[in-house]
């Protein structure tokens, strides 16, 4: 085994490990790790911002399912990539900072920029360390991959003094390889209970979260479900997991992603198999009436989510793909395939009579009419990103969501400003697809200098701004206060000119204020973005403050829009 540059040994294993894009920003802390780079088959991103690298390899991470990486020094960029290991950590998702750093003896004195990374990440991701000799680095960076894919998948940040990048170590291509990851599979008794469970309910409720589609367990959540003859849910994480034109499926609950038929469902039901599901509050909302009338059977590879929230009445440590894989297996070996039920009738005839209505013609335009168009306009395989605020509420309210990861969007902790660096990523990891970024106003401002970076690099995808020229949730959260204060963005005319914005970037950019005007824009941006390989907008001028259904508890969600006529349904035998 000979000895080689220690960041060439780095670079290789990012490349084993089957990583094609990085993101981040040189400085003189990480040129030897760049000079190695510059050298391999992997392509290079450069941000303008840091926390637009961390979100660029976050939407990496999460169209392909395998680790992304981001890069920068451990001063300014290190600790402006914290709130991307944040999301990260909160939402499951494999990434991997990679930061330079002082020599190793300078880092207690007063070396330019140097700072204690490590110690400032630790909190915000499952593993943060530093890099002490160069003969480390392979195991290093060999490990970092497999603890960010372990159990539920997370961060880590790795730190490389300059000397140890500039060191040697031993290394051969031909002799090293990916480390396994250990899939916990459920205890056969724990199967044979969950199973005992969900026949002896009369209105059991499959709850698909987001570790059904980092587990890749779609195809075995679908298969379960078709037995069984169970309707499905996802929570906001989840969504993708399960078509939602199927006949199964049983929408949203919670109280602001959420569907009304999807929390009438889950309120009536007296079972719920939650797989790879967290509990989030705003999911669940008040528990004493999310778990009044119900058992819980919760499915997590990682045994400390079990309880977290509240105690299931059946916990069972596993993946997602080889429990549910188990449990039909033990349903197969039970008897044959269900037929349908009263119960699946009962939740199709919620599905037909408790909508909302989407098919405003009003001027200003009413946000829903928004989600309507692109649900008409958007094949099933386009991938959309979206944040935090109203625009992603009513997203998650209204988009409707086929295929797994194609639906990314920030849960736990979005940040502002997350799309348009994290449409960058999925665009990088799959150029094949269409990618739409639904934004609002405020989180674009947040890093639209990343447009720059897309326009540069030829990386094209549609925006689409909701655009009230407010904060529009924390507004919303003002109601009961009274008040609409420190929140109003308007000024001037007409605020900021995005369209001159986008356009100062190089990029084609359109503002729509007829609905009528909707559909025609979608196809232009669609179009123009595929001619010029350019980020393309679509600025929607929506009513200013309009809300979004939402509520303190499932049996308590406020609407503020007219509904549609009840029909009536007979859910009999």
């Amino acid at each position: 085994m000979k000895r080689i540059p220690c960041m060439e040994a780095v670079v290789a294993v990012l490349e084993s490990e089957g990583v094609d894009t990085v993101f981040g920003i040189p400085g003189a802390a990480i040129l030897p790790f760049y000079a190695a780079l510059r050298g391999s088959s992997i392509r290079h991103v450069t941000v303008r911002h840091e926390e637009g690298g961390t979100h660029a390899a976050d939407g990496w991470a999460r169209v392909t399912g395998n680790v992304g990486v981001c890069v920068g020094t451990s001063g300014p960029a290190g600790t402006n990539m914290i709130t991307g290991l944040y999301t990260a950590l909160a939402d499951s998702i494999p990434i991997i900072c990679v930061t330079g750093q002082a020599e190793s003896a300078k880092l207690h004195q007063e070396a330019f920029q140097a700072v204690d990374i490590v110690e400032i990440a630790r909190p915000v991701t499952k593993w943060a360390v530093q890099l002490k000799e160069p003969a480390q680095a392979p195991w290093v960076f060999r490990e970092a991959f497999r603890i960010a894919r372990s159990g539920r998948p997370g961060p880590v940040l790795i730190d490389l003094p300059l000397d140890v990048q500039r060191g040697t170590c031993r290394y051969d291509r031909d002799l090293d390889a990916p480390l396994p990851v250990e899939v916990p599979r459920p205890l056969p008794k724990a199967v044979r209970r969950a199973v005992d469970l969900l026949e002896g309910a009369r209105r059991p409720i499959i709850l698909a979260g987001g570790g059904v589609i980092i587990g890749e367990a779609a195809e075995e959540l679908r298969a379960l479900a078709e037995y069984l003859q169970v309707p499905v849910q996802v929570t906001l994480m989840g969504k993708g997991a399960f078509p939602e034109d199927h006949p199964l499926f049983a929408g949203m609950a919670g109280i602001q992603t959420q569907t009304r038929w999807g929390n009438a469902a889950f309120l009536d039901s007296d079972l719920v198999l939650a797989v790879g599901a967290r509990f989030g509050d705003r999911h669940t909302g008040d528990l004493d009436v999310y778990r009044r009338g119900r058992s819980f059977i919760h499915v997590d590879i990682e045994p400390t989510q079990l309880g977290r929230v509240f105690e299931p009445d059946l916990g069972i440590v596993g993946h997602a793909r080889p429990a549910l894989a188990a449990l039909l297996d033990e349903a197969r070996a039970r008897g044959g395939p269900r037929a349908p039920g009263k119960w699946a009738r009962k939740v199709a005839g919620l599905r037909r009579t408790l909508n909302r209505r989407d098919d405003f013609d009003d001027v200003p335009i009413k946000p829903p009419r928004v989600f309507r168009e692109i649900n008409d306009f958007f094949g099933r395989d386009t991938t959309f990103v979206t944040a935090i605020g109203l625009y992603q509420i009513w997203s998650g309210q209204f988009q409707a969501t086929y295929l797994p990861r194609r639906y990314l969007v920030c849960g736990q902790a979005g940040p502002l400003g997350w799309e348009v660096p994290a449409a960058m990523g999925v665009k990088c990891a799959h150029p094949e697809r269409q990618v739409v970024a639904v934004v609002g106003d405020y989180s674009f401002q947040f890093l639209m200098e990343e447009v720059a970076v897309a326009a540069q690099h030829r990386i094209p995808f549609v925006i689409i701004m909701i655009n009230n020229e407010y904060l529009g949730l924390i507004r919303q959260a003002e109601l009961p206060y009274g008040m609409n204060y420190a929140v109003d963005l308007h000024y001037g005319e007409g605020g900021i000119d995005h369209v001159k914005a986008m356009e100062a970037f190089g990029c084609p950019a359109r503002r729509v204020e007829l609905p009528g005007d909707l559909r025609d824009a979608l196809a232009w941006a669609s179009a123009e973005a595929a001619r010029e390989r350019l980020p393309v907008l679509v600025e929607v001028m929506v009513e200013r403050e309009a809300n979004a259904a939402m509520g303190p508890a499932l049996d308590a969600i406020k609407e503020y829009e007219p509904l549609p006529e009840l029909i009536s349904a007979d859910w009999s035998d």
